[in-house]
């Protein structure tokens, strides 16, 4: 699913304008990328959690030199589903 028909299917459903609809999703996005880029981790009960995962600092290869690299410490950005979450999704198999 797109973020177009996400915006589309909570218009349908609360008979929003699909620009207000547009405008607060692009908000919830800046928000959370906002907070995560400032360290914090952002918590949706019953939906899950954007956490920061820090990797550290290892040695990789360059295959096609045939070279090691350092590849230093960094962060990277993650979601935790909640289990309420995760069960749901498990009971529906296709």
């Amino acid at each position: 699913m797109t973020k177009a028909e996400i915006v589309t299917e909570i218009a349908n459903k609360t008979g929003i304008e699909k620009v207000a609809v547009q405008a607060v999703v692009e908000s919830f996005m800046e928000t959370v990328k906002g907070t995560m880029t400032s360290g914090e981790n952002v918590y949706l009960r019953g939906f899950g959690s954007f956490i920061i995962k820090k990797r550290a600092e290892k040695t990789g290869r360059n295959i096609s030199k045939n070279t090691t690299i350092i590849i230093p410490a960094h962060n990277i950005p993650a979601f935790k589903p909640a289990k309420t979450f995760v069960n749901e999704v498990k009971g529906h198999v296709k």
